[in-house]
């Protein structure tokens, strides 16, 4: 098991960007399970994954109907979104059954730390805090498991130079 690993996004289009990259790592089972807190952009996030795996659908929040389902458009797993900010605890989500899920899709769960965890001891936790008056995220990676090693991690968040990810 690896730890943690920070990487530094510009701007939100940066955001995306990585998440395109995360979705082109991510395989069948993974559970990524993201925090931050408002506006920070989990969605935005989970929008550059979903291109990332070649998923049908436009990636939108799903916090009134809790989670999506975006199936494959390229023979890859399906990228299941759920927005576990109104949840009241890990009973309701554990009642959404995301877990006859989690084998055969990339489950992304925003707001769901201390809820998700139980998903998956393979996950990557990922935490993302902005800076409100210039954008800047700083996002944590935090693997738990041992699906998500040092040399992924590196290659993820590895730029060439600071533009890029734009």
């Amino acid at each position: 098991m690896s730890g943690p690993s920070t990487l530094t996004l510009v701007d939100p289009e940066a955001t995306h960007a990585f998440g395109v990259r995360l979705g082109r790592a991510a395989a069948a089972g993974d559970l990524l399970v993201l925090t931050g807190g408002l506006g920070a952009g989990k969605t935005t996030l989970t929008r550059g994954i979903g291109e990332g795996l070649g998923v049908r659908g436009a990636v939108t929040s799903p916090t009134f109907v809790i989670a999506r389902v975006h199936p494959s458009l390229t023979g890859g797993p399906a990228l299941v979104h759920v927005d576990a900010y109104r949840l009241g605890g890990a009973a309701e989500l554990d009642d959404l059954d995301l877990d006859a899920d989690v084998a055969d899709s990339v489950t992304v769960v925003e707001w769901g730390a201390g809820l998700a965890e139980g998903l998956s001891p393979d996950r990557l936790e990922i935490r993302i805090d902005v800076d409100p008056a210039s954008e800047v995220r700083t996002v944590t990676l935090h693997p738990r498991g041992t699906r998500w090693d040092a040399a992924t991690l590196a290659a993820l968040t590895r730029t060439s130079h600071p533009e890029a990810d734009r």
